[in-house]
C-alpha cells in the first residue's frame, strides 16, 4: 500500500516542468483533495495516477505522457503516474474555477487543486463503484459536504437523466 503521495506528486509536477517549462500545473480527480488536506484520509488518496493539465496551455499536458504517463520510466521508479486531462475532461459546475486551492512550493512549481465538493460532482457524473467510495469516504471525513454538491449540480451542465441521476445517488449517500 502506498504512503502519502505528495512528495511523489511533488517530484512529477518537477520533472514535469524541467521537460516542458511550466511551473502551473491544475490538479483534479481523486489527488486533488491533497490540496485541501495535508493529511487526507487513506482512502482518499489511494489512487496512483494524478490527473492534471498545465494551466497556461492545458494540451500541452499531452505532450508528456512519454516520460511521466503510464509505462513510463517515472512510473517505474515512483510508482505513480501522471494522467493528462484536458480541461473539457471533469463534469463540473459553472464556476468550478472560483474555488481551486492554490499551493506554491518551494521548488517554484504552483499547483491549483479542484475543491474536494466539485471532485466529487464530476465524480458523481463520472458513476463508477470507485468514484462513489472516494465520494462516501470524503463526506464521513467531513471534506465533502453533500449539501454543497447537491447545490453545485444545479449549476453544472449534464442532461437532464444523467442530473437526476447524480441527484438520486447523493440523496442516496446523504441516507
Amino acid at each position: 500500500m502506498q504512503e502519502h503521495l505528495s512528495i511523489a506528486n511533488i517530484e512529477m509536477l518537477l520533472e514535469a516542468s524541467r521537460i516542458i517549462h511550466h511551473t502551473e500545473f491544475v490538479i483534479i480527480g481523486s489527488l486533488s483533495v491533497m490540496g485541501a488536506l495535508r493529511e487526507p484520509p487513506r482512502a482518499k488518496v489511494m489512487s496512483i495516477d494524478v490527473g492534471f493539465y498545465l494551466k497556461r496551455d492545458p494540451g500541452r499536458a499531452f505532450d508528456l505522457m512519454l516520460f511521466i504517463g503510464q509505462g513510463s520510466e517515472f512510473n517505474h521508479q515512483h510508482s505513480n503516474y501522471a494522467d493528462a486531462v484536458s480541461s473539457f475532461f471533469p463534469t463540473l459546475p459553472e464556476d468550478w474555477e472560483e474555488p481551486l486551492i492554490f499551493v506554491r512550493f518551494d521548488s517554484g512549481i504552483r499547483a491549483l487543486f479542484l475543491s474536494p465538493n466539485d471532485t466529487a460532482v464530476s465524480k458523481y457524473a463520472h458513476g463508477e463503484e470507485t468514484d462513489r467510495r472516494w465520494i462516501r469516504a470524503g463526506h464521513q471525513a467531513c471534506i465533502v459536504n453533500l449539501s454543497v454538491v447537491q447545490y453545485h449540480v444545479l449549476y453544472t451542465v449534464m442532461e437532464r437523466e444523467e442530473k437526476a441521476l447524480v441527484r438520486r445517488l447523493i440523496d442516496e449517500d446523504e441516507a
